[in-house]
């Protein structure tokens, strides 16, 4: 597959093109992906961070064609770049529309055409078509293009990595629902928000479920050693084949995974210390 390189504007197919913005690190990999799609009109997905220097490779991309902004959820290194596009193109800003006060987002975000589930975007002849996929991010959209089969999915999938979910507004119930909606949907491929596109987009989605369903597994079998437990004792044990340093952003997936268990009546909390019930 080679390097991702932020600045270059690398041809997916036909229809689509990707640049990926200069933010990498431990939550973006490589960097936010944003997808150009079309040639006479264009639509932008995931405008990406505030960049003057994304901005101005997109812009330089779009070359006055760009109609549409579709943002797949409003975490500040997806969708803030939206604002600078719009007012240099005027292209009309799409999203889900509900931003969550949670500290994590952009609230500056304001869409110009709010989209639901099972909405579309009629562009340059071609058709992305929203479907909600909440969990990482309850305003989380991905968007099909439907000529080619690609999903555009944000931080729903990313390649190379998990996704974290963060309580309150990630859910784990949720997000594992969505990976199940995956497998409906007629898809050959998976382009994400961070990393390069999956070839193999049913078995990616099975394995992701897999996973989540494995570490729960873990969080159960963690009381064994301490039960009743806070979430730093739980921390430790179930993500021991995490590097120490990761461990203040597991533990945010890990709360999430508890949230679950107790909606399940799986486990309790008071004040603190959660309790499996056996």
């Amino acid at each position: 597959m080679g390097d991702i390189v932020p600045g270059v504007v690398v041809r997916v197919n036909d229809l689509v093109a990707r640049v990926t913005a200069p933010n990498p690190g431990v939550m973006t990999g490589p960097g936010t992906n944003s997808y150009l799609i079309g040639h006479d009109e264009v639509a932008l997905i995931d405008p990406g961070p505030e960049s003057d220097a994304h901005c101005a490779v997109l812009l330089q991309a779009v070359g006055g064609r760009l109609k549409w902004i579709l943002c797949t959820h409003t975490h500040r290194d997806h969708s803030p770049g939206a604002q600078a596009l719009k007012a240099a193109t005027g292209a009309q800003v799409c999203g889900f529309g509900r931003v969550p006060d949670d500290g994590r987002q952009d609230t500056a975000f304001a869409p110009d055409r709010a989209l639901r589930d099972g909405d579309s975007i009629e562009c340059g002849g071609f058709r992305l078509r929203a479907v909600h996929t909440p969990g990482h991010a309850s305003n989380h959209l991905c968007y099909l293009l439907e000529e080619r089969k690609l999903l555009f999915t944000g931080d729903h999938v990313m390649q190379g990595s998990t996704v974290v979910i963060s309580p309150p507004d990630g859910d784990m119930q949720a997000y594992l629902k969505s990976l199940e909606r995956l497998l409906q949907l007629d898809i050959a491929a998976i382009a994400p928000g961070h990393g390069h596109v999956i070839e193999t987009p049913h078995e990616e989605a099975r394995r992701l479920v897999a996973h989540r369903l494995k570490r729960e597994q873990k969080v159960l079998d963690a009381f064994a050693q301490k039960n009743p437990a806070t979430l730093d004792d739980l921390l430790p044990i179930v993500y021991a084949d995490t590097p120490a340093r990761l461990h203040p952003v597991a533990r945010r997936s890990l709360h999430a995974h508890l949230i679950k268990l107790e909606r399940e009546s799986r486990v309790a909390e008071t004040a603190g210390l959660w309790k499996v019930f056996r």
